[in-house]
């Protein structure tokens, strides 16, 4: 008979924690958004904030999100010596906030204690004790995050135990062991996490590690295989200094390695799990930051082998090099094009993207030689899949013919706006053909809501995307979430590289490439790529004609 599992409780702080990141802040309603995407993930505790903190935390808690699997939390920290729990402001705006779990912070390191505070081992004890039992009166769920508990249990360890006895006892749910410096390592939180455990029982002890030495996911699991049944953390590692620990990371480490699979459950499902990339790709988005391509489990090259002994394995044994199927986890393989690629490799790229094609066909020389021909130019077929699929599906004769661009003109003009401030600003106009009819649109660089100018790729992109006739809802949802640009070569010689990386609405990600000796020329071959490809992945209908081989 198979043994029940442990519960494993995963408590998110990325509304609270992650927003200590240099050059984040949140609104109110980006905290909406990434609160609902968590609790639909299945996440168990989701931190929102603290209270009275500053303006957009005021107004979360006063109108919070409703999360429906989740208990929503407000954070603060215990009550200051020389006043009682119910008479403490700082504690009261926690508790007003209204949220049925309360985390507070107190400290676990007499350094601290006596030196930051400037109270004695006792007052603190008692601050702990009493703001938690206050808690715990007025039917709050408590959480005590034991502030700098490993270094305090370091310098001494009955007092760092104490600090969590003083909150158990008095009623708290779960007593968190922090790493608040980040400087702790794997060996040294687990054993002392297994000594808090064997005194209070890891049912009732959590982690919150920071990655300050790379650590930080270590220190969790090690946290947990010595009976930490609590897991706190942010999405994408988000965090102050070096981050938080990643729950992107462990989140499908805990459900799809050993032993962890077969020993603990989550709130997160294996169905839930397949979600991951996008919860991933939605705080990049609000944030306005590239994606990591290399993020374990869900970066877009976390499954990717390039041509040669690695891509010939895969073929024959995805096992091989892949320590979890990328479907667990909502990603997918990618076997990019290169220089490198051979007849074999490109008949199974050319599969996977759903293209025909006999291994006899000689158009299949053609193409590799082609793809040769341009890498050798400059451009980079191995970091942009979908040019690539657009050019095969060329060569092939299976190309859709959906629009073609007959001119576009960029002007950049400084002036003087309205207020008369001096502002630099972009206009783009595109004229395009569809179904024998002509579309032409303009769009400036200036953003509507902050007048900011976004420069002249940005209004190409707006320009391309405003009319395309009957193709237009298919590229509604279409966004620019990354561009890169490198200059290959030198001297007269030089070109461009702009290398951009698109999404839509269900969270698919895909990259085009274009090359040229203008840098706008070269951003507009890329964003014509990703359209096309946005085109003929929603299998849009086709217009009059296909495109010659």
């Amino acid at each position: 008979m198979t043994p029940p599992k442990d519960r494993l409780y995963l408590f998110d702080t990325t509304l609270r924690d992650g927003q200590q990141t240099q050059g984040v802040d949140f609104s109110a309603a980006d905290k909406h958004r990434l609160a609902h995407a968590l609790d639909d993930l299945g996440i168990d505790y989701i931190e929102g904030g603290w209270p009275g903190a500053n303006p957009v935390d005021t107004e979360v808690f006063a109108h919070p999100p409703k999360v429906r699997h989740a208990r929503f939390l407000a954070f603060g920290m215990t009550k200051r010596a020389g006043r009682s729990a119910q008479n403490d402001e700082t504690l009261a705006g926690v508790l007003n906030a209204g949220t049925k779990t309360v985390c507070l912070v107190g400290k676990a390191h007499i350094f601290h204690v006596e030196t930051a505070l400037r109270i004695t081992r006792e007052e603190n004890l008692d601050n702990i004790r009493a703001s938690i039992a206050h808690c715990v009166e007025q039917g709050r769920e408590a959480i005590l995050d034991a502030e700098h508990f490993f270094d305090g249990y370091k310098a001494d360890p009955d007092y760092a135990l104490a600090c969590l006895g003083a909150a158990l006892e008095a009623g708290a749910r779960w007593a968190v062991l922090c790493d608040t410096n980040g400087g702790t390592l794997p060996v040294e939180v687990h054993a002392m996490t297994a000594a808090a455990c064997a005194r209070f029982g890891g049912g009732r002890i959590g982690i919150h590690t920071h990655d300050d030495t790379g650590n930080a996911v270590a220190n969790t699991l090690a946290a947990v295989d010595a009976g930490a049944r609590q897991v706190q953390g942010t999405l994408n590692g988000l965090g102050e200094r070096c981050g938080n620990a990643n729950l992107v990371t462990l989140i499908p480490t805990l459900l799809l390695k050993s032993p962890y699979a077969e020993t603990l459950e989550t709130g997160v499902t294996r169905e839930k799990l397949t979600h991951l990339p996008r919860v991933s790709l939605l705080l990049d988005e609000i944030l306005n930051r590239p994606p990591n391509p290399h993020a374990p489990y869900v970066g877009a090259a976390a499954f990717s082998h390039k041509a040669g002994l690695h891509a010939s394995a895969i073929m024959r044994d995805p096992t091989t090099y892949e320590h979890v199927p990328p479907e667990a986890v909502g990603n997918a393989r990618v076997i990019p094009m290169s220089n490198q690629a051979g007849r074999s490799n490109l008949l199974k790229h050319l599969s996977e993207a759903g293209i025909e094609a006999q291994a006899d066909d000689p158009r299949l020389v053609r193409l590799l030689g082609e793809v040769k021909r341009l890498e050798e130019r400059g451009f980079a077929y191995d970091s942009a899949e979908a040019s690539f699929v657009l050019l095969a599906r060329a060569f092939l004769g299976q190309m859709p013919d959906y629009f073609t661009v007959e001119r576009y003109r960029v002007t950049v003009e400084r002036r003087f706006n309205a207020k008369g401030e001096e502002v630099t600003a972009s206009e783009a106009v595109v004229k395009v053909r569809v179904d024998g009819e002509t579309f032409i649109s303009a769009s400036e660089s200036l953003d509507p809501v902050d007048q900011q100018d976004r420069g002249p790729v940005n209004a190409l992109s707006r320009a391309l995307q405003k009319d395309l006739g009957k193709y237009q809802s298919y590229t509604e949802d279409l966004e620019l979430v990354d561009f890169k640009v490198r200059i290959i070569g030198t001297g007269t010689e030089a070109v461009t590289r702009v290398l951009i990386v698109s999404a839509d609405a269900e969270g698919a990600q895909w990259s085009t490439v274009g090359v040229g000796a203008n840098i706008v020329d070269a951003s507009f071959q890329a964003l014509e790529d990703a359209i096309l490809y946005k085109l003929v992945r929603e299998e849009a209908p086709v217009a009059d004609r296909i495109a010659a081989e």
